[in-house]
């Protein structure tokens, strides 16, 4: 097992093509996908030939940014993941010009049963404080939908703020053909919000 990061309660590791099932299994329930792209599962083959090799991509070329698996310590159990990544590699954001080239953009996805147990503010929690810790970053941001009350609760515990709100036309997207996709219909005319998280500075002396 490839630890990148333990609390209390959870261990962070690397994902391998050995969670696909529990990958497939989050992503099949509706309640999970709902404000994702309104509640579609993802089909095995995207998880194993997309989502995964794009995964694996981050281990190679980063020891601080990248996808892990949450897993809790007592039962072993799959939770699901967490990402840091720089927020100029979200597809969604550059197409609307709103990915700062100097953030470390915060994302998750956990499975319905342990929602609401402070499993992804912990992990999140952690997370955050190794990478300020630990590397350059020095500005952490997050994304959600403004109904998304739950990832919006995992933020604020995180201690990220409200910085933007954006309601998301159709006009804004530089390619048309983008807005075929469920996650891109999934958001047209909704509002996304931006939470924001800066490292703290130390004065001198």
């Amino acid at each position: 097992m490839n630890i990148f990061l333990e609390t209390p309660r959870l261990i962070l590791r690397q994902l391998t093509f050995d969670d696909l099932d529990n990958l497939v299994t989050i992503d099949r329930n509706p309640e999970v996908m709902r404000f994702i792209n309104g509640g579609i599962a993802t089909s095995s083959k995207a998880i194993a030939e997309e989502f995964l090799p794009y995964v694996m991509s981050y281990y190679d070329k980063s020891k601080s940014m990248g996808f892990w698996a949450i897993v809790e310590k007592q039962s072993k159990e799959f939770l699901g993941w967490i990402f840091l990544r720089p927020e100029a590699d979200f597809e969604l954001l550059q197409q609307l010009d709103l990915a700062e080239k100097d953030a470390v953009e915060l994302g998750y996805r956990i499975r319905q049963q342990s929602w609401n147990r402070g499993y992804t503010t912990e992990v999140a929690k952690a997370l955050i404080d190794k990478s300020f810790a630990e590397t350059q970053a020095n500005k952490i941001n997050a994304w959600a939908l403004i109904e998304n009350k739950g990832s919006i609760r995992v933020m604020e515990k995180a201690g990220l703020k409200l910085q933007q709100e954006y309601v998301v036309t159709a006009s804004m997207f530089k390619d048309d053909s983008l807005l075929a996709k469920p996650l891109i219909k999934n958001l047209l005319d909704r509002t996304l919000v931006k939470y924001q998280l800066k490292k703290a500075v130390s004065s001198p002396g």
